[in-house]
């Protein structure tokens, strides 16, 4: 398989996250977004959305969303919980990621450590960020308050998609100072067998 991907993307780090920890290769493909790649007709031909990460299968078909390559490649493994409620919690978590944290938590890291510079637009929006950001980053202390992880007591793809921005918050001017539980877990989650960090190449 090979993933067409930005390094520095948590979304792209998600499946090779995931993969490392199945022992599964992937042959990466570097896609320059801030000097237009994703936009060329190249890739839009993969992609019509336009973004990275991409999935290209051995066969040909293509799988864009990080979330669902988690849930692809996951699929049959321990990290997709077997039962129909866990399953859905895990779900419910993937989709509580892309909807209330990472246009928050990504966006603002994304402005503020990788874009060359901040148009005041963008500039302005930091304070909505990182209240949007904050209120996330507070419903998951609350859920870890209980809980090692955020499905089925365990470890799963629930907790790869939270961890690859939540990780880096501090690169979008958060601090989790005030979230022990979610520091704790963040250690939990480094912690497991087959880690490796963001910027790890095979």
């Amino acid at each position: 398989m090979r993933l067409h991907q930005m390094q520095n993307s948590g979304n792209c780090y998600k499946p090779r996250l995931l993969a490392h920890q199945l022992g599964l290769s992937l042959d990466l493909i570097d896609v320059d977004m801030l000097k237009g790649e994703t936009r060329k007709p190249a890739f839009l031909a993969k992609n019509p959305n336009g973004r990275v990460p991409l999935l290209e299968l051995d066969d040909g078909r293509t799988l864009p969303e990080s979330n669902a390559m988690l849930f692809y490649l996951a699929d049959g493994t321990r990290f997709l919980p077997e039962d129909r409620f866990a399953r859905a919690e895990a779900l419910q978590w993937m989709f509580f990621e892309q909807y209330s944290h990472e246009p928050y938590i990504a966006v603002a890291r994304f402005w503020q450590s990788i874009a060359p510079e901040i148009p005041p637009a963008q500039a302005a929006r930091f304070p909505e960020w990182h209240e949007k950001g904050y209120a996330a980053l507070g419903v998951m202390e609350g859920h870890l308050a209980t809980r090692p992880f955020f499905a089925a007591g365990r470890y799963s793809i629930a907790d790869i998609a939270l961890y690859a921005y939540t990780h880096v918050a501090h690169e979008g001017g958060f601090s989790l100072a005030r979230f022990p539980h979610v520091t704790a877990w963040l250690a939990r989650v480094a912690g497991e067998a087959g880690h490796v960090p963001m910027d790890w190449r095979p």
